[in-house]
């Protein structure tokens, strides 16, 4: 079995982006909702709107047809911005926010 490095790192460009569009939109997302009266009306949309695009772009990668390649960069690239997004999340002193 020989890996398709080309379709690896394609993935893997699309999972960074697609990832870091999702963590800012949950920044973002979260940020209003902690403004106003009824959370629920700006987290349940936002939760929804960046699940389908996360999923959707999965879902195109898969369809290249490179034998799972691209998924596996997809989901590394994906894990990679989530690693990021959580350590800078951490409060310094070791608290976690």
């Amino acid at each position: 079995m020989t890996a398709d490095w080309g379709a690896t790192l394609i993935g893997f460009g699309v999972g960074v982006a697609t990832s870091v569009l999702f963590f800012a939109g949950l920044m973002l997302g979260i940020r209003m909702a902690l403004q106003i009266g009824r959370p629920a009306t700006v987290l349940l949309p936002s939760a929804a709107l960046r699940i389908a695009i996360l999923l959707g772009a999965g879902w195109v990668i898969t369809g290249q047809g490179t034998d799972g390649w691209a998924l596996a960069g997809y989901v590394a690239g994906f894990f990679l911005v989530r690693f990021v997004a959580i350590r800078m999340a951490r409060v310094p002193g070791g608290r976690e926010v």
